[in-house]
């Protein structure tokens, strides 16, 4: 992949791994030393699912730990939910105050992808931006771009 990066003239950086809290669980020494020489490669890790497993807060500072992922079962009931809301408030606080970013998962509708931006939230993804595609498909997408937020 690092090969690939490099002959499309892209940054190690532009890579991300992601991994669940269950794998940081199972033989956590074997995997934290796979994910730091990663991180020495040049790769970026995110933590998939935050929120939803066990959570603990000293994996994102020993497993370097570069993106957190706000699990679906947070954004869902966004609109509806001031708790819900408060969570996401709350993580997205957290993480940046960790120097961490965060990326909101299965964002469907322009509420909550509003309501993610005004509490900060540095990504989201999910089918308020598209629905999922086929590679061809998204390579033309990405060659036209996606329409500012809000069209």
């Amino acid at each position: 992949w690092l090969d690939h990066a490099a002959r499309l003239g892209l940054s190690p950086r532009s890579l991300i791994i992601e991994i669940t809290e269950a794998v940081l669980l199972d033989g956590a020494a074997q995997v934290g030393e796979r994910l730091r020489a990663l991180r020495e490669m040049g790769l970026q890790v995110a933590l998939d699912n935050f929120g939803t497993g066990y959570s603990s807060l000293a994996y994102l500072k020993h497993f370097g730990i570069d993106l957190l992922k706000l699990d679906h079962s947070f954004i869902q009931h966004l609109a509806h939910d001031s708790g819900d809301l408060a969570m996401c408030e709350a993580l997205i606080l957290m993480a940046h105050k960790l120097g961490l970013r965060v990326v909101a998962e299965g964002v469907e509708t322009a509420a909550q992808r509003n309501l993610l931006e005004l509490a900060g939230c540095d990504f989201a993804q999910g089918h308020v931006y598209a629905p999922a595609m086929p590679a061809p498909a998204f390579g033309a997408l990405a060659r036209q771009g996606l329409p500012p937020p809000g069209e």
